[in-house]
Order: C-alpha cells, then sequence, then structure tokens
C-alpha cells in the first residue's frame, strides 16, 4: 500500500490508502476521494480511515482530505480541488482509472464533495482550464445540502462565515447544472441531525437536469453512521447492518462508471 501524508497547503492535508495489487499485475483501479463530515469545524475520524479501509477491501483506492475547517467558502472547496487533481496527476503512479475518480462525503462532508461537483467549472477560486478537478461522480452520505427550510444551521453558518448571501449561495439544490457528475446518495429516514430532505432535495435537482442518480433511503438510523458497522459504532444503534449494505452498493456503482 502507498499510505503516505500529502499537504495541500500549511493546513490542509490529504492521507493516501493506495492499494496493492494482489495478482502483482498493474491494474488501474477507481479511487474515492474521501470528505469526513464535523459540520465544517472538525474532520471526523470515524468518517475517515474507516471508510478508506472499506473501498480498499473492495479493491478501491482511498484518499482522505483533511481540508481546512472553520474557513469560510471556498477555502475547504479549495482544499478539495487540490486534492482530485493531485490524484489525477499521479494516476500512473498510483496506478488509478482517471475516469474513476469518485469524491464521498458525509454530513457536512457531503456538502464539500457536493460543493465540488456543482461549482468543478465556474467557481473562480477553483476554475481550471483543463478541468481536470472534475469528479466522474460523487458518493453523498447523509449530505448536508440546503441552506433553507431543513438546513443544517451550524455547517452553514461555519461555511459561509455567517454572510447571508454566500449562505444562499450554498443552497446547492440551486447550483446543480448539467455539468454536475453523476451521484448516489444515501439517508435515513430518521436522521435527527441533517433531515434526509437535503439528499431528496439534491437528487431532485439532479433530476430536473437529466444526471444519472442513484438514491437509498434506509427506514431507521441515527446521524453520522459512517459505515453503520461495528467497528465504528459509537453505540449499539450505531450498527445497522442493512445501513452498513450502503458500501456494498456504492461500490458496484463505482465500478459500473
Amino acid at each position: 500500500m502507498i499510505h503516505e501524508k500529502i499537504m495541500l497547503n500549511d493546513k490542509a492535508y490529504m492521507t493516501t490508502y493506495i492499494v496493492d495489487d494482489p495478482l502483482g499485475a498493474d491494474r488501474k483501479r477507481p479511487i474515492a476521494v474521501i470528505c469526513p463530515g464535523g459540520g465544517y469545524e472538525f474532520c471526523s475520524p470515524r468518517e475517515a480511515e474507516p471508510v478508506a479501509l472499506a473501498f480498499n477491501a473492495a479493491g478501491i483506492h482511498a484518499a482522505v482530505v483533511n481540508y481546512r475547517v472553520f474557513a469560510a467558502y471556498p477555502a475547504s472547496l479549495r482544499d478539495l480541488s487540490d486534492a482530485v487533481c493531485i490524484v489525477r496527476d499521479n494516476a500512473e503512479k498510483w496506478r488509478i482509472d482517471d475516469g474513476r475518480v469518485v469524491v464521498c462525503g458525509f454530513s457536512a462532508g457531503g456538502h464539500l464533495a457536493a460543493s465540488l461537483g456543482v461549482f468543478w467549472n465556474s467557481e473562480p477560486a477553483i476554475k481550471r482550464g483543463d478541468g481536470k478537478n472534475k469528479p466522474n461522480g460523487m458518493i453523498l452520505a447523509y449530505p448536508v445540502i440546503t441552506s433553507g427550510e431543513y438546513a443544517h444551521e451550524g455547517s452553514i453558518r461555519t461555511v459561509s462565515g455567517g454572510d447571508a448571501e454566500l449562505a444562499k449561495k450554498m443552497s446547492l439544490e440551486d447550483q446543480v447544472t448539467e455539468d454536475c457528475p453523476r451521484a448516489f446518495i444515501w439517508h435515513t429516514f430518521e436522521d435527527p441531525g441533517v433531515p434526509v430532505e437535503n439528499s431528496l432535495l439534491m437528487a431532485s435537482a439532479l433530476r430536473k437536469k437529466g444526471i444519472e442518480t442513484e438514491l437509498h433511503i434506509f427506514p431507521k438510523g441515527p446521524h453520522g453512521l459512517s459505515t453503520a458497522s461495528e467497528y465504528v459504532a459509537e453505540s449499539e444503534q450505531g450498527v445497522i447492518p442493512k445501513v452498513h449494505g450502503w458500501v456494498d452498493m456504492a461500490v458496484d456503482w463505482i465500478f459500473g462508471l
């Protein structure tokens, strides 16, 4: 495994989890670039390495982005954009299929991943002529999406710096264009932290633009489930085998891109 820490700037970094080929071949594999949640105030370790290792077990490379927190837009977005570019710059060295570079975000990290999906070619701070920062797909796990009625107010307040106009821009269901990548979205119906309407609004916006989307709403489960396995659960309520199935479903979706 190529496991190294790569600085993105003086406050943010990316950790790679590049798997070895069990057959000793040079097959190129997809990669998931993971954005942990944490309300844009911290990067949750439960949604970092455990998720990377779950993808590794399925033969998918991974990288975890510890983006800047307590930093108004577009600081964190620039970190993720730079990370995706570094991944593509190292595609040959790391045996990455650069046509299957997926961003995977949880909660506020889902907002960050979706922000790259909608802003990759329109935000001046990250826009590139070569489009190297465009993900081929987005995995959005119980994502923060809207700044409207169903907002997770803490995340939106932090990423917008309290600026009302910027907060409105952070309502990503209103920012989807035909250039947004395909999405795999999952949420639990009873999520008390980030209402399920966030995922429904994003899926509806993608549908209106004709962008292929796979959406799963599980009936039970609290917020912040990560892989919903014993390895990461904070209590018995966080171990939900049915929800843990999202990992296999997402793996199938990635290989199908």
